[in-house]
């Protein structure tokens, strides 16, 4: 059986659409259309029932689903050991976000190999969705992220409290000086609500950015300002590239880790360890960053985000 015709299939059955699927698949509609068919005429049984509305699982479709699910698992670990390379007993693979990769995957990736260098390492980057299906599918086995989903054969469990605060590429800011230098870095529902709440008056800045911790690089180069990870920004701040605003309010942001439930045992115990590990060195350098805003600020203002 055609893997790729499997993959379609999964993702069609998690986004309920032909047209989302071909768009996470970055293939044209019919493409899927056809694949769906053939998988269909393959089992001779529909799998979706079409409409208007979008795609549902017939009940074959609902029981394919579950073999789906581990066709793709069997073919990734098959496709991951047949790939480790000679000198390498077992192998991992690693996905971030963006915004989770410096200070924290890269040195992740550090203390891995320096804890079990026979262990071959791969990594991917996206978002929670990609990550999600990847860890599903067997692709990835830890996620870094944000906004964890939770599924069957996966485990979530938060990693570190991270802290947005307010920067601007000049020297000297304040929150006076902001109006129409502005951006608003989208962090999701949870900071728009808090943020709407704390400053109403730069929630439509007319200009937003859904990149994460990438917009930095877009602030640096400009005279602007917006909320960036505390951990992120301290390598900008330490080289004067950004500054922190006082009095700015701070906003709590949560990252999880999100494992597969049957990884290596061997590995998981190392890369639990050595995970925690680098973490504590992380919050070490959000904290030297926070005390430094504390240190020029009047207002200690922390909302909490819900969730």
């Amino acid at each position: 059986m055609d893997i790729t015709l499997v993959k379609t299939f999964l993702e069609v059955a998690a986004t309920g659409s032909f047209v989302a699927a071909s768009e996470r698949l970055f293939v044209t509609q019919s493409a899927v259309s056809l694949r769906i068919q053939r998988l269909e005429d393959s089992l001779g049984r529909p799998l979706f029932n079409r409409s208007k509305a979008g795609a549902v699982l017939t009940p074959a479709g609902t029981e394919f689903e579950r073999y789906a699910l581990g066709l793709i698992k069997l073919w990734e670990e098959a496709r991951q050991q047949i790939a480790i390379p000679e000198g390498f007993t077992k192998s991992l693979t690693i996905g971030a976000q963006y915004s989770l990769w410096p200070r924290l995957g890269f040195r992740w990736i550090d203390a891995l190999r320096a804890e079990m260098p026979s262990l071959s390492i791969r990594t991917e980057l996206g978002m929670p969705d990609r990550l999600t299906r990847f860890l599903i599918e067997g692709v990835v086995q830890a996620g870094l992220m944000y906004n964890p989903q939770l599924r069957s054969g996966l485990s979530v469990s938060k990693v570190s409290d991270e802290e947005l605060v307010l920067v601007a590429s000049w020297a000297n800011p304040s929150l006076d000086q902001i109006d129409g230098r502005y951006v608003f870095i989208d962090w999701g529902a949870e900071f728009t609500q808090a943020h709407a709440i704390e400053l109403p008056h730069l929630i439509n800045s007319g200009l937003t950015l859904s990149l994460g911790a990438m917009a930095a690089e877009f602030i640096v180069k400009r005279q602007y300002a917006g909320y960036l990870p505390a951990r992120y920004i301290k390598q900008y701040v330490d080289a004067g590239r950004l500054h922190l605003i006082p009095d700015a309010p701070r906003f709590p942001y949560p990252a999880y880790v999100v494992w597969r439930d049957d990884l290596d045992a061997e590995v998981a115990d190392v890369a639990r360890k050595t995970l925690q590990e680098t973490v504590e060195k992380a919050i070490l350098a959000q904290d030297e960053v926070i005390n430094r805003l504390s240190e020029i600020s009047i207002f200690k203002q922390i909302p909490i985000l819900g969730g």
